[in-house]
Formats: structure tokens, sequence, C-alpha cells
């Protein structure tokens, strides 16, 4: 069994890949509450599919995808921002044009500058890919992220559900919700390391959707989250590892059985709930 488990850390890049895996991880989950929380889901599968062409150009220049994707992520983040200023656009449509565009811009630049067979691993993530470059700066994107999150999480969790005693004790919704969306994207540029650009937002979304049906304190959903979304990535890892699969499947996988189990408990604990009451 020990033998079994300790296997793929014979390899350097495996070691990496798991690494990666869990700063994605972290990074996601801690997130994922207020994704969830505040109906922001549509917000992360968009950055997601903008970063495209900043990973295909990134390609084509032999840097590292990371900074590719989060120079097009920052980018994404802004132009939604500008097109939706003063109510010239609604905030939905400036995402759907974005997302639309950016996407398609992708599209044809891989068409040009790779082969076919590089395709699945932009778009589904390659774990044991990841370069000791990419897990120095993922470490530095995940460290930003949570320690943002940590700095202000009080003024998150009041523009999140009272915007209107929010701006009454000097908060801006907007500002924060802005500051929330650049940590999406950073988060998000971490995930397409292990998941790939169209996965991410199951380890944005699913963690957080997973842990509130447990639970309806935000601090213990973060910690489910986050344990939720850990142990996806081992699982994944692994069952990418033995299986030869691709590791951003498998990971999103484990995590919709770990959804649709805590949806079972929620249901189990809610009948049981109804029983006491009759």
């Amino acid at each position: 069994m020990w033998q079994w488990l300790a296997e793929p850390f014979l390899f350097s890049f495996v070691a990496r890949g798991l690494g990666a895996g869990i700063l994605a991880a972290l990074a996601c989950a801690v997130l994922s509450a207020f994704v969830v929380w505040r109906g922001m889901a549509f917000m992360g599968d968009a950055v997601a599919h903008a970063v495209l062409p900043g990973i295909v150009l990134a390609y084509a220049l032999g840097i590292s995808l990371f900074w590719g994707a989060l120079g097009a992520a920052l980018l994404a983040v802004v132009g939604i921002g500008v097109l939706s200023r003063d109510g010239r656009l609604k905030e939905d449509t400036a995402i759907g044009v974005l997302f639309s565009g950016f996407f398609a811009l992708g599209i044809i630049m891989l068409s040009r500058v790779t082969a076919g067979q590089d395709l699945s691993h932009i778009l589904f993530g390659n774990i044991l890919g990841v370069s000791q470059g990419d897990l120095i700066a993922m470490a530095i994107v995940v460290v930003l992220v949570v320690t943002a999150v940590a700095a202000f999480f009080k003024e998150i969790l009041v523009t999140s559900f009272d915007p209107a005693h929010a701006v009454a004790i000097g908060l801006s919704p907007s500002l924060i919700r802005y500051g929330l969306l650049l940590l999406v994207a950073l988060t998000t540029v971490v995930a397409i390391q292990t998941v790939g650009v169209v996965l991410v937002l199951a380890l944005l979304v699913t963690p957080g959707a997973a842990a509130s049906l447990l639970s309806k304190g935000l601090g213990r959903i973060i910690a489910l989250s986050v344990g939720f979304a850990l142990a996806a990535t081992v699982v994944g890892f692994y069952a990418s590892y033995y299986a030869d699969i691709p590791s951003g499947a498998s990971v999103v996988v484990v995590l919709s059985l770990e959804f649709l189990l805590a949806f079972l408990i929620s249901i189990l604990r809610n009948r049981g709930r109804k029983r006491k009451m009759e």
C-alpha cells in the first residue's frame, strides 16, 4: 500500500504536479463560497474562457503559459468593468460579449500556432506538465489570494449580504466586487494549470456548492470547501497517474461525486428534521 502511494513521487515532475494541484485547490476553495453566494459563477466561467488567447500567445512565444493566462484574465476583468461602467451595458451582457469574443479569438489563434494534439493539454489541463517556475508563480498567487481574503473578510462578508448597510458604513460594494473579481481572475489562472480552461469553473464552484449543502456558517463552508477541493485533487491526481486519464477531468469527476454525496446527506438530514418535528 505504502509503495503504491509513494511510487508517483519517484519522479520530480509528478511531485510538482501534485503541489500545483494542492495550490489550485486552496485558492479555488477559499473563494468558492463567495462565488456561490454572490452568484459569480458566470464571471468565473467567462474569465476561464477569456484567458485562452493569452495562453496560446504565451505558447507561441515560448514563455510560461501562466503569465499569458494571467495577462488575458486581467484584461478581461478590466474590459468587463469598462463596458459595464455607468450602466452603459448590463454586467452580464458585457461578460457575454467578452467571453465569446476572447474564446473565439483563442480558438482561431490555437488553430494557427499549435497542432491538434496540444489542444487537450490547453483546454483540459496537464497537472504533470507543471514546471518549477510555474509552481513558484502559482504559490505567489495563492498567497496573494488567501492574504487578501483574510485581510478583507469582513468587508466581503458585509457587501455580500447587505450592500445597503455596507454603503451606510462607508464601504463601496462596487469596489469590493471588482476586487473579488480580480481574485477570481488570479485563481482561475492558478486552476487552469491543473484542470484547464474548460473545467476550471467546476473547481471554483463545486466545492462551495457542496459545502453550502452541509453548513450555513461561512467559516465552516470555507473549511469544508478546502477539504473537498484537496481530497478531489489528491484522488484525481492518483487516478490520472495510474489510469492514464486526463488529470483535469479526473479532479472534476471526484468533485462531482463529492457534491452528490453532500446532496444526499442534506436530503437525509432534512427528512430526519421533519420526522422530529412531526
